[in-house]
């Protein structure tokens, strides 16, 4: 019967990291995956100061996540105003665009959105259709950035998950 829980393990953890990639709750999914079999093997495999890291690199993963767009927009010069309207963007792309195109209209309207917030609400402040640009360009490429780390910490959790399991 362990084998059956470890193989669910390995699913869930395949799953959290396609899930990450998307932008969606993957590192979550990882965690809880992780803390049910430690349940099932009494607190034993992974221990619970694995558990406790798990924990951490999640909180990281989505700080990161949230933060790569807002960063890389203020280094652009980009306005507070020009900060939220990346943040707004992104999240109304990836919703608006997530049920025409099921997989790649999450990313894409994510980077989508977040370029066309950062970049409209830069030029309400009549810094002109340049810097918009400009600054909607760096909230894109922040996204970009925020989705790739996010996945990579998905995969140290998995693999940290199943390795500590094992």
């Amino acid at each position: 019967m362990d084998w059956v829980w470890f193989v669910l393990l390995c699913l869930m953890c395949i799953s959290g990291i396609a899930l990450a990639m998307l932008k969606l709750p993957g590192t979550w999914i990882i965690l809880i995956a992780a803390v049910v079999f430690s349940w099932q093997s009494g607190w034993e495999r992974p221990a619970t100061i694995i558990l406790w890291i798990l924990l951490g690199i999640a909180i990281v993963a989505e700080v990161v996540e949230i933060a790569a767009s807002l960063v890389t927009v203020r280094r652009a010069g980009a306005s507070t105003r020009a900060s939220w309207g990346a943040m707004i963007g992104g999240f109304a792309g990836m919703l608006f665009l997530s049920f025409p195109l099921p997989i790649i209209g999450t990313i894409i309207g994510g980077i989508v959105g977040c370029f066309l917030g950062a970049a409209i609400a830069e030029m309400t402040l009549d810094r002109g259709l340049q810097q918009g640009a400009r600054v909607g360009f760096f909230a894109a490429v922040g996204q970009v950035f925020g989705m790739v780390a996010k996945a990579g910490l998905a995969m140290v959790m998995a693999g940290t998950a199943v390795t500590a399991a094992w």
